[in-house]
């Protein structure tokens, strides 16, 4: 696959999908979004794909939209960003969230606007101690989206989402630690290794159950007590009718390393 705006490769089992315009900070444009559709559709696809690993390249992770591939003069009929989200971020979002694969995302700068809401939808996050994270959409008139309004307040709680979309103040790797919003802070020069070994670890493991995992907690958002159990005693059956169920019990009883294959 040859691309201009991402680097995509497939390192064993693990797939790494870097966002490639350092310049402009990694800012989204519609060629870009047309090559990580593509390379999502890969990752999808790919049996021997077990894990994703999400970075940017340079100092920053995702500025978000590149405005200057939008047309806001005066004299020119308003843009729809409706159909811009609709087309785009929303299909990236729900790529990233419903894929029964685990999603690392290594934040390794500035994650803003709908960057910070890619890497929120990411099932763990690793960031840099200088990495930030900024909402910004109110600084130009808009509203979070990339499941911004839907993850920050399950992330962080009511009150802190309403100050980080409303205030628009950059938010520490540290202080979104201590809120929930990612898993953890790592130097800067550790963070692509770390993010490295946490992938390759999750690929060996028995990544259709983290995919049913995932799929569940997911989905706890919108259920209730009786749903999610409803849900949970479907999932469990397919995960027990696995291979990988099998092979971690018989690797258990003979005392012998686990060889799981995500099937």
């Amino acid at each position: 696959m040859n691309f201009e705006n991402i680097e995509f490769e497939h390192k064993d089992a693990v797939a790494i999908l870097t966002l490639k315009r350092p310049a402009n900070l990694n800012s989204f444009t519609r060629a870009m979004h047309g090559e990580v559709r593509e390379a999502m559709d890969r990752v999808w696809k790919d049996s021997s794909i077990r894990c994703l690993l999400l970075t940017g390249a340079g100092r920053g992770f995702c500025a978000g939209q590149d405005l200057n591939d939008r047309s806001v003069a005066p004299d020119e009929e308003a843009p729809d960003l409706g159909a811009s989200i609709e087309e785009n971020y929303n299909p990236l979002v729900r790529s990233i969230m419903d894929l029964e694969k685990p999603v690392i995302c290594a934040v390794n700068g500035v994650a803003a606007g709908a960057g910070a809401n890619i890497a929120l939808a990411c099932d763990i996050v690793l960031a840099a101690r200088s990495a930030v994270f900024i909402q910004g959409f109110g600084k130009i008139g808009l509203i979070p989206d990339s499941g911004g309004t839907w993850t920050l307040p399950r992330l962080a709680g009511r009150a802190r989402a309403m100050g980080m979309t409303m205030l628009n103040n950059k938010v520490s790797a540290e202080q979104a630690a201590q809120w929930g919003m990612i898993w953890q802070v790592v130097e800067d020069q550790e963070l692509m290794d770390r993010a490295m070994d946490m992938a390759t670890h999750l690929s060996t493991r028995p990544t259709l159950g983290l995919g049913l995992t995932k799929k569940a907690i997911n989905a706890s958002a919108a259920n209730d007590l009786e749903s999610q159990l409803d849900l949970e005693y479907r999932l469990q059956r397919a995960a027990g009718r696995s291979r990988d169920y099998r092979e971690g019990v018989n690797a258990f009883l003979e005392k012998r390393s686990a060889r799981f294959k995500g099937e």
